[in-house]
């Protein structure tokens, strides 16, 4: 049975198990290299392990924490962003959609930033395409309509991310093409699909719903840098 219980401090278990040739660890502190993500995981979270990530943030750099842990920053900590999410995990995905989206490369790494810097569905930098699999639906003049992937790793558990769509796009189902069709490739290998979505976004929970997600928790997506 899958643990469900990892996803509590999801990149913590992540960058320690599946993805930790992706990032780097310093005793109760963990993050992804920077090319790849800013985002990092606490084994708890007090001023021993917050003093532990210190030295795995560049000064100016910020990292963020996604946890259901409750606590207060350390001195020498400045919060930048505290926002709430849904984690929400699909046990019974659907079916793979008929249209086929293509497998993003390297090669796609500028248009893709490009899209997630203009609809911004959650931390994305250039590398991240090399987290997991990305797959993208291209307009006729081949431009990159709208893209999804996968992100953190551990256990059982996939999460999908970078769920997106330029503006002029959206109301063509593209996104729940490209949900469905990952979300069926992490089921195809026994895996489980997780995601986290903003508590304010009704419209994309609504649409993860329909494709078989459910709401697991709600935890908070904390931005923060060394003060």
């Amino acid at each position: 049975m899958t643990d469900l219980s990892l996803l509590d401090d999801p990149a913590w278990h992540a960058l320690t198990t599946d993805h930790a040739a992706l990032g780097q660890r310093n005793g109760a502190a963990a993050r992804y290299r920077a090319e790849l993500s800013p985002i990092g995981g606490l084994a708890r979270y007090d001023a021993e392990a917050f003093a532990e990530l210190r030295p795995l943030v560049a000064p100016e750099e910020a990292v963020g924490l996604v946890s259901a842990a409750r606590y207060e920053l350390p001195a020498g900590w400045e919060l930048l962003q505290a926002v709430p999410v849904f984690q929400m995990v699909c046990e019974a995905p659907s079916p793979m959609p008929d249209n086929v989206p293509v497998q993003l490369t390297r090669a796609d790494a500028e248009e893709a930033l490009a899209l997630a810097t203009a609809t911004e569905p959650g931390p994305f930098r250039a590398g991240t395409l090399g987290m997991g699999r990305y797959f993208g639906l291209r307009s006729e003049d081949g431009r990159l309509m709208a893209m999804t992937g996968e992100r953190m790793r551990l256990g059982q558990l996939t999460e999908v991310s970078a769920v997106c769509t330029w503006p002029e796009f959206r109301g063509r189902g593209l996104a729940k093409a490209l949900v469905a069709h990952v979300s069926a490739l992490i089921a195809g290998e026994g895996r489980v699909p997780f995601l986290h979505v903003k508590t304010e976004n009704a419209a994309a929970i609504a649409l993860y719903e329909k494709l078989g997600f459910v709401v697991r928790r709600e935890l908070t997506f904390t931005v923060v840098r060394p003060a």
